[in-house]
């Protein structure tokens, strides 16, 4: 078998960049305006910055803008996913706001990460140590969950709203937290009213 010309593996890796830019586009409602696709798009773009074989003039370019748009993704969309980050294809980010992916974390394909959500470290350390989050293939993360530290989260799993998990998920599993319970305000009684004494009226003797 013979070996790829430079030029050959150049090629192979911008059509890859450009396929699962396009998978995103198109997994985002072909809306190029929605946030969640641009903060992939830079994200993939960063990726294949590192891995690209040309020195040519124009990727010193691109390696010098891609980071001030990865700081305007994240301040200006709230999206803070690291650029080593492990992102598989076709990941959907519906109502991105506050979403924070550490960047030893690994995310599969067809994965969905709804807002206020964090996927990070859990060791103490400022979130810059190495055991993050492993997500597998269709996995579902609902708005404002925590999933913190080595866990490994299998296929097809849920996890709810507002759920933390610090514990491996296994495939096909559903997390979520307990229902919560109402408080109703008591009300005061008719009888209470008349056992106030007289002596607190205005003018009693």
């Amino acid at each position: 078998m013979q070996s790829l010309s430079g030029a050959q593996r150049q090629g192979s890796i911008l059509v890859s960049l450009f396929q699962q830019i396009r998978e995103d586009w198109e997994i985002h409602g072909r809306d190029w305006t929605r946030p969640g696709f641009r903060a992939l798009a830079v994200h993939r773009l960063g990726t294949w910055l590192r891995v690209a074989p040309n020195r040519h003039v124009i990727y010193s370019s691109l390696r010098r803008l891609q980071p001030i748009m990865f700081r305007y993704v994240r301040n200006h969309y709230a999206i803070d996913l690291d650029p080593f980050a492990t992102v598989g294809r076709r990941v959907f980010l519906p109502h991105p706001a506050g979403i924070v992916i550490h960047g030893a974390t690994t995310i599969g394909d067809d994965c969905v990460i709804r807002q206020n959500t964090t996927l990070g470290a859990l060791n103490g350390d400022g979130g810059r140590g190495l055991e993050a989050p492993q997500l597998g293939r269709n996995v579902h993360v609902g708005c404002g969950a925590a999933v913190l530290g080595s866990v490994t989260v299998g296929d097809e799993a849920r996890i709810g709203p507002n759920a933390v998990v610090v514990t491996d998920v296994p495939a096909g599993a559903t997390v979520f937290v307990t229902t919560p319970r109402m408080m109703t305000k008591m009300r005061q009684t008719a009888s209470s009213d008349t056992e106030r004494p007289s002596s607190l009226a205005v003018g009693a003797p």
